[in-house]
């Protein structure tokens, strides 16, 4: 990717970040939540039904309004990368990331050589559509972010592996497979979850990495600011979308 990262410029420069996932594929709706003045969006192929084509028009739409659109993949699959960042997205997320090879690979297959093995075409959105862009390598791989999730029971006992890879940039800790992996499902605010991310970011944090998470809350946010995340995602587009008219429905019918 050779234009600007919103995000990566944001987090470098120490702000707290805030931005969405977006289930819904839609470009339009991609558009009116970047109005919003999100920081960035999260186009989701794992539990969405995202195409590339329709996630590179999401892409677009963020970047008009200078919101960073991240993608994330449903699988460590070299194609599903090359696909995903050719259409020009900011950064890369990855679920259900287990071990230390499992880093190694996502690097493979998200940098070009040296640090990988990414595939070159400039023919692309992320290569401006021009043959001539002799900058599409090293811009690309100092200028996408890759993002792991951290979920699951081999994660938690393989972190401090994990961690060692340098060109991972942002841990992700989704809570809900958290929860699922620790034998309580949903309950994204047992004591038990709330102790492992603490630890998953603190350690995170030591090893100079960017840490964020999924809060469904206002008090939630507070909290995990405090705790020194800056990748912070609210919700699901289609979650604030459902429960907003609710509200209206309640309130009209009470």
């Amino acid at each position: 990717m050779i234009k600007k990262n919103y995000l990566k410029e944001k987090l470098l420069n120490g702000d707290t970040t805030i931005g969405t996932w977006l289930s819904i594929p839609s470009e339009i709706n991609t558009e009116i939540i970047s109005l919003a003045g999100l920081d960035f969006v999260i186009i989701d192929q794992e539990h969405g039904p995202v195409g590339f084509e329709t996630a590179q028009k999401m892409a677009i739409s963020a970047e008009l309004h200078s919101t960073s659109p991240i993608l994330r993949l449903g699988d460590i699959n070299k194609a599903f990368f090359q696909n995903a960042l050719d259409i020009g997205i900011h950064g890369i997320q990855i679920p259900n990331v287990e071990k230390k090879e499992d880093a190694e690979r996502i690097i493979k297959y998200s940098k070009f050589p040296p640090l990988g093995e990414r595939g070159l075409s400039p023919f692309t959105r992320a290569g401006g559509y021009n043959r001539n862009n002799s900058d599409v390598i090293t811009s690309s791989n100092s200028n996408t972010l890759v993002i792991l999730n951290i979920e699951g029971s081999g994660a938690l006992e393989n972190l401090d592996q994990i961690l060692e890879i340098p060109d991972v940039d942002i841990i992700f800790v989704g809570l809900y497979d958290l929860s699922k992996s620790l034998g309580i499902p949903g309950q994204v605010n047992d004591v038990k979850v709330l102790k492992h991310l603490e630890l998953i970011t603190k350690k995170a944090l030591d090893s100079k990495k960017f840490v964020g998470t999924i809060a469904t809350s206002k008090d939630a946010i507070k909290d995990f600011i405090n705790l020194g995340m800056t990748y912070l995602v609210y919700s699901v587009d289609c979650d604030v979308l459902r429960n907003s008219y609710h509200e209206i429905v309640e309130f009209v019918k009470d």
